[in-house]
């Protein structure tokens, strides 16, 4: 049974626990709401969903950095 969910929700799991992991830091570090460790486990677990779907990178940082050298560019 845990083999059959670790292979199919396993990136969801391990970023849904290192957001709870850093969303409990933050909450002994400072106490704040706790909506903002509700965010962290969100977040964990989205960019987790997200490696699980697409074998892509979670952030195109090179194609991110190529519109903004497009866009800002002096000498067009």
């Amino acid at each position: 049974m845990w083999r059959e969910f670790w292979a199919i929700y396993g990136k969801r799991a391990v970023g849904a626990a290192t957001g709870l992991f850093f969303g409990f830091l933050y909450l002994f570090v400072g106490f704040w709401d706790m909506l903002f460790v509700g965010l962290l486990v969100f977040i964990g677990y989205w960019i987790g969903k997200q490696k699980e779907l697409h074998n892509e990178p979670v952030f195109p940082w090179q194609r991110l950095w190529y519109s903004l050298l497009d866009r800002f560019r002096p000498f067009k």
